[in-house]
């Protein structure tokens, strides 16, 4: 092993809704400003955790390990790209 754990599977509500009301609360920004910067952090997690190899682009949780084989039967990708 690596030495690096397991990543927990991504969950993009929470993640947004920690965005938001740090922003809202910590910050003091508007509501739509909170909102606009969270999708924003979402739409760069989502593309971050998306295996770049093109054809696969399956999710990081969608590999053995989070960076071996994809999990998709009808995928032959062997190796999370990251690039």
């Amino acid at each position: 092993m690596e030495g690096k754990l397991i990543e927990k599977e991504f969950n993009p509500d929470l993640l947004y809704n920690k965005v938001v009301h740090y922003y809202i609360d910590k910050k003091k920004y508007s509501r739509e400003k909170a909102n606009e910067i969270a999708q924003a952090v979402i739409k760069r997690e989502v593309e971050r955790k998306m295996c770049k190899n093109t054809e696969c682009r399956h999710s990081l949780d969608d590999h053995i390990r989070n960076s071996g084989t994809c999990l998709v039967l009808s995928c032959n990708c062997s190796k999370f790209l990251k690039v």
